[in-house]
């Protein structure tokens, strides 16, 4: 099974990983967030980091989730990536961490494809885009 990490600002990532823990019926195993605060020096926070990926990585690899691009918790995960073991997705939703929680027993990149499509099919427009087809 694919480890997750999720790597945010503040408890962004603790919530996320509640709110699909209560999605997915309890909290998946394999799976853990870390916050970053303002006041976080990243070199200080890179170790950690690396510590949780060791302890997730069980021979399948890390996916490592971060909130937005270009931002603190995002070029600390850039530090950590190792293509084909470790991989990174901005832009963490809980669309797109559900439906990568629910599929993590195929390969590395199966679970980046379904991360990038569960962040993008999660974004609707609710007027135009109804789930009625009404509109």
């Amino acid at each position: 099974m694919i480890g997750v990490l999720i790597v945010t600002h503040g408890a962004i990532g603790e919530s996320l990983l509640a709110s699909a823990s209560q999605i997915l019926g309890g909290p998946p195993p394999q799976v853990t967030a870390l916050g970053v605060s303002r006041n976080d020096d990243p070199d200080v926070v890179l170790p950690r980091a690396q510590a949780l990926i060791a302890e997730l990585d069980r021979g399948e690899g890390v996916l490592v989730l971060a909130d937005m691009y270009g931002a603190t918790p995002c070029n600390i995960v850039a530090r950590l990536l190792v293509d084909g073991r470790v991989e990174g997705v901005a832009g963490v939703s809980l669309p797109m961490l559900v439906r990568v929680l629910a599929g993590r027993n195929g390969s590395l990149a199966e679970a980046v494809a379904r991360a990038r499509s569960g962040g993008a099919e999660g974004v609707v427009h609710m007027n135009r885009d109804r789930c009625n087809g009404s509109g």
